[in-house]
């Protein structure tokens, strides 16, 4: 069942290291975070991706962030988009941001 949170930034961030409490006590194998890093600033958005980076590393838990976060998008391994290069006709998109730097070094 997913834990739906208030829009009020005060309880996303509490919720938030509830969460990562559970977490570090009884990972679960895949965890959903939307739009938690919203209400947080840019030091802040970077504390976030420091605490997701050390869980990923500390626990067996695949992350699913959905974000709009120009921040959060750049610490990912891979990001997830949906384009529209026509009307009606919706496309999936994703990249490797790895692979993605690899090319541009050779490049």
């Amino acid at each position: 069942m997913p834990l739906c949170l208030p829009h009020h930034a005060g309880w996303r961030r509490t919720a938030l290291a509830l969460i990562f409490a559970v977490f570090l006590t009884n990972p679960a194998p895949i965890c959903v975070l939307d739009e938690v890093d919203a209400p947080l600033d840019d030091y802040n958005v970077e504390r976030f991706c420091d605490l997701l980076d050390e869980m990923t590393r500390s626990t067996d838990t695949r992350f699913i962030i959905i974000t709009h976060n120009p921040i959060t998008m750049a610490r990912m391994n891979r990001l997830y988009g949906v384009t529209m290069a026509e009307r009606g006709v919706s496309q999936l998109v994703s990249v490797d941001l790895e692979d993605a730097v690899k090319l541009r070094e050779a490049g």
